[in-house]
């Protein structure tokens, strides 16, 4: 099994910066993609930014410019550091880790969420 931890969510002020982190444990397939997905009310959850364990990443297009993703491979863990936060990033934020097994083709798996609110 694998296990998600996220900290980092909470309410900051239009402009402001908040960090998300989020530590898998387990399982943990040594090539995977890890990143964030939010989902506001009565929206469908969306991508926010990716990073697979060859560096790449993948951001949606509200964030680009605005939000960066890192990782660390050796902790199996990453950041989203959330800048110039707009109210329309209201929402919670789910991290997730996936990777393709032989047989069975992509597998997900889900942390808990956190709320990340943006208002005055």
């Amino acid at each position: 099994q694998v296990q998600l931890v996220e900290s980092g969510g909470g309410l900051v002020q239009p402009g402001g910066s908040l960090r998300l982190s989020c530590a898998a444990s387990g399982q943990i397939f040594s090539r995977y993609t890890m990143g964030w997905y939010r989902q506001a009310p009565g929206k469908q959850r969306e991508l926010v930014a990716s990073i697979h364990t060859s560096g790449s990443t993948n951001y949606g297009d509200s964030v680009k410019g605005r939000f960066t993703i890192s990782g660390d491979n050796a902790k199996n863990t990453n950041y989203l550091q959330m800048n110039n936060l707009k109210p329309e990033d209201t929402a919670v934020y789910y991290c997730n880790v996936n990777w393709a097994e032989w047989g069975r083709g992509r597998v997900d798996y889900w942390g808990q969420g956190t709320q990340v609110t943006v208002s005055s």
